[in-house]
């Protein structure tokens, strides 16, 4: 049994689903949770998974970090808008030669990590993951759950897999979690938007469920055309993503249950969107190397309109 300690920075639909994975294979694990901190500290979570459901009784739950104990591992799982939270976040409770697990979407985000805190490893994790949030404590796990991991370093150079890696990796999958390791993690955060930026993206603009999107040939098209344009900008980056590729995450669409994605949650609850990391830093990269990507340019300034009447709104409601 592993002694790694692990943090969840986030326990929603995300974080809570692995980090309860991890307790419930015997690790120790320490939740950070906001709105739902009183109901979890009393009532423990509550997982209703396609592998099986199952009820953490107990878990250490705690609403400010600076209680939590320092951890091997700290896992983040917030969204991306509240990131410039984590440099008050991520210093107090990593270890020293820890690891910063960052399970989040979009590009760049390693790299705002590495800006923060030093003496650790940073792995990025790229989560295939149709999980919802249904009530406090209450996590809805509907379909898949591979994450695919990779070290970062300065730069983005390929790493190889290391000892670091394989170490998470043997916790995770000790938990039921199927892992991939990839030797790049650039061209694997790439790779995962070219299910993000259409999905994520067209969810919101079109009012659409997944299956929706694929169900009309007009949508579907736009989808595909999409999904090539993130290759282009991939290749702008020296990072190549097959044919074959786009028509496996076509497939694999088809194949899923019906879904509201994260982005498209966010917006039908008026939280703000995460367009930065997912739109807009992939935008930033392939045009620092010359190259524009006219349709997700769009679907980003699209996004930006709806999301600061969204930040508008919570300003006037507070």
């Amino acid at each position: 049994m592993s002694k790694r300690s692990y943090a969840i920075l986030g326990t929603g639909a995300l974080g809570g689903f692995y980090g309860a994975k991890l307790q419930k294979a015997g690790l120790d694990v320490h939740f950070l949770l906001k709105s739902d901190y009183e109901y979890v500290s009393k009532s423990g979570l509550v997982i209703e998974s396609k592998d099986g459901d199952f009820t953490l009784t107990q878990v250490n739950a705690y609403n400010n970090v600076k209680k939590m104990p320092q951890c091997d591992v700290v896992v983040v799982a917030l969204k991306t808008t509240q990131n410039h939270l984590l440099s008050q976040m991520l210093p107090p409770v990593i270890k020293d030669n820890g690891v910063v697990l960052i399970l989040q979407n979009g590009l760049a985000v390693e790299e705002e990590v590495a800006k923060i805190v030093d003496n650790v490893s940073i792995i990025g994790g790229l989560c295939f993951l149709c999980s919802n949030k249904v009530g406090p404590g209450h996590i809805h796990h509907l379909d898949y759950g591979q994450i695919t991991l990779g070290e970062y370093v300065f730069g983005y150079d390929p790493t190889g897999i290391t000892e670091k890696m394989r170490q998470v990796a043997n916790d995770l999958k000790h938990a039921g979690i199927s892992i991939e390791l990839t030797e790049d993690l650039l061209l694997g955060r790439w790779k995962k938007l070219v299910w993000n930026i259409p999905y994520n993206g067209l969810s919101v603009i079109l009012n659409a469920r997944t299956d929706e999107l694929m169900s009309y040939v007009h949508t579907r098209k736009l989808v595909e055309q999409l999904m090539y344009e993130v290759a282009l900008g991939s290749k702008s980056c020296g990072r190549i993503i097959g044919d074959s590729f786009i028509q496996t995450m076509l497939d694999y669409t088809v194949k899923m249950k019906p879904y509201r994605t994260s982005m498209k949650i966010d917006y039908d609850e008026r939280r703000p969107l995460e367009v930065e990391a997912i739109f807009g830093n992939p935008l930033r990269k392939a045009r620092s190397s010359g190259v524009d990507l006219p349709q997700i340019s769009c679907i980003y300034q699209q996004l930006k309109f709806l999301d600061e009447k969204i930040r508008v709104e919570n300003r006037q409601n507070v």
